[in-house]
């Protein structure tokens, strides 16, 4: 998968080569993601560009952590051909000040932090969800344990052995 990066309101840091780490291990636990034709944006931004992004495409008059943007159905996911010309995944954004919050009362690093978001939105993009069940959220939770486990990253949620 290739990844557009594009960085605004975030600290100096090696986001890029923290969100193509990110990606490799999410593609790692969830096949589809490995397919070479997809392409994917990864906008690092601030809670103010979140906050619009949410209120105008999901109704929601708030900055969020992370939002993801698909554009591919899970099926049409599974279906795509390894050739051919790139297909877009689709748009993944993070918000810096809401990060930066949630990293700092879990008293883990930003840079963890924000590797689980790109693999928990990278999944959200390859049609996982954790909203309709709790099977469903104790699914997405392990594929995110075991990316962040190949990244060196603690399991974020502490709940599991």
């Amino acid at each position: 998968m290739q990844i557009d990066i594009d960085i605004d309101g975030w600290p100096e840091g090696d986001w890029e080569a923290l969100a193509e780490r990110a990606a490799a291990a999410a593609a790692e636990v969830e096949p589809s993601l490995a397919n070479p034709r997809l392409t994917a944006s990864l906008l690092f931004t601030t809670d103010d560009e979140v906050h619009t992004l949410n209120r105008e495409w999901r109704d929601r008059d708030k900055p969020t952590n992370v939002l993801s943007f698909p554009m591919l159905t899970e099926e049409e996911l599974l279906e795509l051909a390894l050739d051919g010309p790139p297909v877009m995944l689709g748009d993944l954004a993070l918000a810096y000040e809401t990060c930066a919050r949630e990293s700092d009362e879990k008293g883990i690093s930003l840079k963890h932090h924000a590797a689980h978001l790109i693999v928990h939105g990278l999944l959200h993009l390859a049609g996982h969800d954790h909203v309709d069940s709790d099977e469903q959220a104790d699914a997405m939770e392990a594929l995110e344990i075991t990316a962040l486990a190949k990244l060196g990253i603690p399991d974020p949620y502490g709940d599991r052995t």
